[in-house]
């Protein structure tokens, strides 16, 4: 098993050669299809300059105001990232995704429904030891701090189901990864809470007792 790791983790190395190819090329045409380079202002974004001490990123913000305006768009992101832990590797690029999208997912309640589903400590504890290495339900018992194996699977089961955790293979039966698709999603959100509870800006209290009107 530790050969086809070798393997996957050399053709993923490769991917993420081709990827800065082409997200060099992207800035680049960033850069030259930029309307506010040629002196022709947007109509409804206020662009900001020099975010970034990164030439590239500021060109890549430009290109995501102008695909705003003018596709009229409430806004839209660019991400990027590789994460690598326990033999295996995940690298991702999202380019210009609509926010309009991603702001469906709350009203058709997707949102709420994946968040239901991982949004407790032992699930996300699972989660958490499953992207560092795959691992058995016995050693998820002794690394997360269960009592029983039964513990265990009653948390896997809906993770299972919502397709973030699988059993890796008939060769090694028993034991359990997160679905390499799904890592992405899991380091976003997780980008994302950090972002909500950064105190640069602003301070609260999230633990506080939430009072329903």
């Amino acid at each position: 098993m530790e050969d086809d790791y070798r393997l996957e983790i050399d053709a993923l190395k490769k991917e993420m050669e081709n990827l800065k190819a082409l997200f060099l090329q992207f800035t680049c045409n960033a850069a030259e299809n930029d309307p506010e380079e040629k002196g022709e202002p947007l109509k409804n974004v206020h662009p900001m300059k020099n975010m970034h001490p990164d030439p590239k990123l500021n060109s890549m913000m430009s290109s995501l105001c102008q695909i705003t305006d003018r596709e009229n768009r409430t806004g839209s992101i660019t991400y990027l990232g590789v994460f690598t832990s326990g033999g295996r590797q995940s690298n991702w690029i999202q380019n210009a995704r609509n926010t309009d999208d991603l702001l469906a997912l709350i009203e058709n309640k997707s949102a709420a429904t994946v968040l239901q589903c991982i949004g407790n400590n032992d699930r996300l504890t699972l989660l958490l030891a499953l992207l560092r290495t795959p691992m058995t339900v016995a050693a998820m018992v002794e690394k997360c701090g269960f009592n029983t194996t039964g513990q265990v699977y009653h948390h896997l089961k809906p993770l299972i189901a919502a397709d973030l955790v699988f059993e890796v293979d008939q060769a090694e039966r028993g034991v359990y990864a997160v679905k390499p698709h799904r890592v992405q999603g899991i380091i976003m959100l997780l980008a994302g809470i950090s972002d909500l509870i950064d105190t640069k800006y602003s301070q609260g209290n999230w633990a506080a007792e939430q009072k329903e009107e």
